[in-house]
């Protein structure tokens, strides 16, 4: 597949980059897909959420009243769960939710989810660029003349660039990352995925 590369004003330059087959062109797993995705999201969870079980809320151990005869239910002390103020049962514990996965499989979910994004045609191609100075106002120009406003979107580079950094970190719906750490999460939670002439040498070679 071959794609043209725009300037940041949205002209066409004339020249055009080749996406890998083997990258942008395979058969889609949606099981992979899945898999990378349930493990990103489980990494980004703390799992220190915590409850007080029985033992652990504070009152009094005394039992309240007579187990038999008084005609009302069987009933232990005050922190018992069926009682306002009682303790939890079974409530959650801390927990790490990280769980592994192997790494053909994370390859086969990230090349599935750009194959998808090539499908679609929501992969945009433009010439390497920077900013004199971060400015915010030159960024949402790019994304107008690239007629991608209104559109989440990611901008991948090849590496690190503050000035583009610091210009579109108050955009809503804008980010931006390198090449090398893309990653299924990120390529299928945007509406569209700008990559720099230079970043798609990179990602051809996943």
């Amino acid at each position: 597949m071959e794609l043209a590369v725009y300037n940041i004003k949205g002209e066409d330059t004339g020249r055009k980059v080749t996406l890998n087959d083997e990258v942008f062109g395979i058969d889609v797993n949606e099981h992979a897909v899945w898999l990378d995705v349930k493990q990103f999201l489980a990494n980004q969870r703390q799992g220190t959420h915590k409850s007080k079980e029985r033992s652990e809320v504070s009152g009094s151990t005394r039992k309240l009243h007579k187990q038999k005869g008084g005609g009302g239910s069987r009933i232990g002390d005050i922190n018992s769960p069926v009682l306002v103020g009682g303790g939890r049962v079974f409530g959650p514990r801390p927990r790490d939710y990280r769980f592994k996965l192997n790494k053909k499989v994370k390859q086969l979910a990230r090349k599935s989810a750009l194959t998808c994004k090539a499908a679609d045609c929501q992969i945009t191609v433009v010439e390497d660029f920077t900013f004199a100075a971060p400015k915010t106002k030159e960024f949402l120009n790019v994304v107008k003349n690239l007629k991608l406003d209104n559109k989440k979107l990611l901008l991948v580079f090849t590496s690190q660039d503050k000035n583009v950094s610091l210009s579109l970190r108050n955009v809503p719906g804008a980010s931006m990352m390198q090449a090398a750490d893309l990653n299924t999460y990120a390529i299928l939670n945007n509406g569209a995925l700008v990559l720099t002439e230079s970043s798609v040498e990179v990602v051809n070679k996943f």
